[in-house]
């Protein structure tokens, strides 16, 4: 017999994706796939990186792995500011398992060398990023016109050169242009006519042949590591940010689609007395209407290979984004639509849109202050929100902590996310709200977390009434001081607002035959879980 949420969710408009997943708590992991090395990684994660943490996930009944966006993000380790909204960023290429690789030793041996780049504490992200492509102009030279003629490699074109062949022209204007921002470039190629992208496409078939390669061998991988998880019954939760970098090919080829005289950011809230500026351009959503949302539904499209869920990103930006005029200061920002009765119409018709498009159910990222309308909505739908344990407070009373059995089950918990601190630097730099919760759980603060103390909280986040339980894998790792950095803010991924070299940097200390060998980390993970041995 149906339970009522059941009935309830199953009768929402993501009823069929509920269907597919299944209304039972979901348990998982979430991680930079940069993070991760194994010992065949060259200086940073890799696809086929992900295949022996999917077989650990299920030796531990874990069943959701996220990964943060993997879109092609250019000279920016940010996976948010992203050059393509469908591209897959090829730094991450297993580049030990591409076609065609026997046929050329001296390319194999060159990778032992680019391993030593997996040493660092930091991800080398540019140097990295110069090698692999260095790497593969080199194996294109030898594997180029095998790949080209494979019927998989014309199918990838077929389905999807609406975006590949902008984003192959775009790629080598970049290259011609030094890199230089597109609204840089000159008015022939900033403001592009129809016939002169025909002449680009035709004058520089060959370098367009390199990019729509390296993206069907992007796509081919990480194919296999979706085909995998699903055999293995693993979710594969991807992440597909609200907003797209100024400088890219979406902007530049759609021009039409985006306010350029605008940038989003966010007002000040309870987490963050500053306004933010964030220097994406808004959507002119009208514009998207008028081809029923063709832009979305070719980048979902795009996500539906690889993903069962999505992290979708900054949800109440769809109902209404704090908009600031380019040049200004962010205290002149402003809502739009300006008009708040506009709000509510918009969101529902974008989420309609995005959950009857393709069958990856959304979760969304809902922290910080969202009218209550929104949730009222997101819970219609059947979307999932988040809830990060520390900010689950009572914060219009008298700021108590909220009981873990009351949580909304329609959300995801979590004891941090890859902008925050982590747990364990949180309860030292922030001994307030660390103090409230040790009082609310009946313990004397201490500003060194202890291990028990850190469990229980881990332990918590899994038995919460939420469906979705998926905690950072180094919230995890730091369970065991010899699987963590020794300094807390090494554990860190990201400071929103700041321009940082360590942001985006982040590598895991273990490697990932460490991890997945560890049989102290996996005890603890089945405690934690509350698994049978």
């Amino acid at each position: 017999m149906k339970t009522q949420l059941e009935k309830t969710l199953l009768s929402s408009p993501t009823g069929e994706l509920w269907k597919k997943i299944g209304i039972l708590p979901h348990h998982g992991i979430d991680l930079p796939l940069s993070a991760i090395h194994s010992k065949k990684s060259c200086g940073i994660g890799e696809f086929f990186d992900l295949i022996p943490i999917i077989d650990w996930c299920k030796s531990l009944k874990l069943d959701v792995i996220q990964l943060l966006p993997l879109n092609d993000s250019g000279n920016d380790p940010s996976p948010y500011n992203a050059l393509s909204s469908c591209a897959i960023n090829p730094i991450f290429l297993s580049l030990h398992a591409l076609p065609y690789l026997d046929e050329a030793p001296e390319l194999q041996e060159r990778l032992e060398s680019m391993r030593k780049l997996t040493r660092s504490q930091k991800i080398p992200y540019h140097e990295v990023k110069i090698q692999k492509l260095y790497w593969l102009r080199l194996y294109f030279l030898k594997a180029g016109a095998k790949i080209l003629k494979l019927e998989a490699f014309h199918e990838f074109v077929t389905k999807n050169g609406s975006w590949a062949f902008p984003y192959a022209v775009f790629k080598i204007l970049k290259d011609l242009l030094e890199q230089s921002l597109w609204q840089y470039w000159p008015d022939e190629l900033k403001n592009l006519s129809k016939n002169r992208y025909d002449e680009l496409v035709e004058l520089y078939k060959e370098e367009i042949s390199f990019y729509l390669a390296v993206q069907y061998l992007c796509f081919s991988q990480l194919r296999l590591v979706k085909e995998h998880a699903a055999e293995t019954g693993v979710l594969i939760k991807g992440d597909i940010p609200i907003l797209i970098s100024p400088d890219s090919v979406d902007v530049w080829y759609h021009q039409e689609l985006f306010d350029l005289t605008l940038a989003a950011g966010a007002p000040p809230d309870p987490f963050s007395e500053v306004q933010q500026y964030w220097g994406f351009p808004l959507y002119r959503w009208e514009e998207k209407r008028k081809s029923q949302f063709s832009w979305w539904k070719q980048r979902l499209q795009a996500a539906n290979h690889f993903f069962d869920l999505y992290r979708l990103d900054h949800v109440v930006g769809l109902f209404r984004i704090w908009a600031i005029p380019l040049g200004q200061p962010t205290t002149t920002g402003r809502f739009i639509p300006e008009d708040e009765s506009l709000w509510m119409p918009q969101g529902k018709e974008i989420l309609e849109m995005m959950v009857s498009t393709f069958p990856m159910l959304p979760i969304a990222e809902d922290l910080g202050q969202v009218p209550l309308a929104v949730r009222h909505c997101l819970e219609q739908f059947g979307i999932p929100g988040t809830r990060v344990m520390r900010w689950e407070r009572y914060w219009n009373e008298d700021k108590r902590f909220i009981p873990f059995d009351e949580y909304s089950p329609l959300s995801m918990t979590c004891v941090s996310t890859h902008d925050s601190e982590t747990l364990g630097q949180w309860w030292k730099d922030h001994p307030e709200g660390a103090s409230r919760f040790a009082t609310f759980k009946g313990w004397s603060y201490n500003p060194e977390l202890p291990k028990e103390q850190r469990k229980e909280i881990l332990f918590d986040s899994h038995h919460t009434s939420s469906l979705f339980h998926i905690n950072l894998l180094q919230e995890y790792l730091a369970l065991f001081p010899d699987l963590v950095w020794a300094k807390p803010e090494d554990e860190r991924i990201n400071i929103p607002g700041k321009i940082l070299p360590t942001n985006w940097t982040y590598r895991f200390r273990p490697s990932v035959e460490e991890i997945v060998e560890h049989k102290g980390l996996h005890k603890e993970l089945q405690e934690i879980l509350g698994n049978d041995e």
